[in-house]
């Protein structure tokens, strides 16, 4: 019988379940916040909440689509040469995706396949049948969680960042704001932990990563750095709209790092640059090793960096702006800058420390992913591609 921590549980399949009522919530509350906006006639608050909604779901649809059409030709995930996916033809899976339904027909395949093989298959199967259908289902599940990872960054953090610059900067805030941060914030953190989860017990030869202790430090040490820097960067556009210029250098340079390191995920090399800038996008947030390989200099050059953003903004706006040095809220929020600054630095450390899975293999022709690579089909190397978290 396989490992239990390798087996797609009855839990796994409710916490899905989970993910896909928490990722309706977070695009819910966004398209309301931007109705909202747009009937007290803020038009360009209205138009950034509802263009960083649009461009995660536009993303994201891309991304599935062509992943449904690299698993038309493996044969973990459909019968070589067959004209359907997870018996759905190629018309229909274009239909879904232009009408923005790419993620929820993931989310339906996965709970309808997984609660076949929990539910409804014989328990008399075959251990390597069981565990192939496991593995089936971590792999749907990881193509998933890689998709909710792209729409989180482009649409979960930026649009917290958006909703913090206006509450910070131009007072107010509704109930709805608030629940469009609080959504933003569960999803940030969902999406964090399941990726990880799901992307190393989908590969075979990869450590799982631990339930309990290690899975709640790793998100303890990416919530509270993503929180503090994402606070950084609102007292900075606080102080001055412009500072979204300094944003886009540094989605620029992270973009230009990605192509530096000549990164080879998608099997259209059309789709590169999107899948470059969109890493962009997430190193702007967060450190994650786009290469797969020892990461220990550039992620200590990039939170050096990161805690000198962090100490800096709060500094700047009150030298800058003299009358926020005797509000309250400003030292509130220097406060959580600082102390989750470095909460987040010391979780870090101790994750790698002691907590973080030891792998067993390492190939020397690995390229641009986890440890190990199993030269496959177009999926397999897609999800032997895939960045990992730092």
């Amino acid at each position: 019988m396989e490992p239990v921590d390798i087996q797609y549980t009855k839990l796994r399949w409710c916490l899905t379940i989970a993910g896909l009522l928490l990722y309706v919530g977070d695009i819910g509350t966004d398209i309301g916040l931007a109705v909202r906006y747009f009937q007290k006639g803020d038009s360009v608050w209205a138009g950034l909440t509802l263009a960083f909604a649009l461009a995660g779901l536009l993303v994201t649809q891309i991304f599935s689509y062509a992943w449904y059409e690299d698993d038309r030709n493996d044969p973990v995930m459909s019968a070589v040469g067959k004209p359907t996916v997870s018996g759905l033809s190629k018309g229909r899976l274009a239909v879904l995706h232009l009408s923005g339904m790419g993620i929820f027909s993931r989310y339906y395949l996965l709970l309808k396949k997984g609660f076949k093989v929990l539910w409804t298959s014989p328990h008399s199967n075959a251990a390597a049948e069981r565990n192939d259908a496991d593995h089936c289902l971590f792999c749907m599940a990881t193509d998933l969680s890689m998709l909710k990872l792209f729409e989180t960054f482009l649409e979960s953090v930026p649009q917290l960042l958006l909703q913090l610059y206006i509450l910070l900067g131009h007072g107010g805030g509704s109930v709805l704001q608030y629940l469009s941060m609080a959504f933003s914030f569960f999803n940030i953190a969902w999406s964090l932990v399941d990726y990880r989860r799901c992307l190393r017990r989908s590969l075979p030869r990869i450590a799982a990563m631990p339930s309990g202790l290690p899975t709640a430090i790793y998100l303890l040490y990416k919530f509270c750095t993503i929180t503090s820097h994402v606070l950084s960067y609102t007292l900075l556009l606080v102080l001055s709209p412009y500072s979204s210029i300094g944003l886009t250098v540094l989605w620029l340079l992270g973009t230009t790092w990605t192509h530096v390191l000549q990164t080879d995920f998608c099997s259209s090399p059309k789709l590169e640059p999107l899948y470059r800038a969109v890493i962009g996008v997430i190193l702007t947030f967060t450190f994650f090793n786009v290469k797969g390989q020892d990461a220990m200099v550039p992620m200590t050059i990039y939170y050096l960096f990161y805690f000198f953003v962090n100490v800096t903004a709060p500094l700047l706006l009150g030298l800058l702006k003299p009358e926020w040095q005797t509000d309250p809220f400003l030292l509130t929020v220097s406060g959580v800058i600082f102390g989750g600054s470095v909460l987040g630095l010391c979780f870090l450390v101790l994750y790698y420390r002691f907590l973080h899975p030891k792998e067993t293999q390492r190939q020397a022709d690995e390229v641009d992913g986890p440890d190990v690579v199993v030269k496959a089909t177009r999926a397999t190397r897609r999800r032997n591609n895939f960045l990992q978290p730092g």
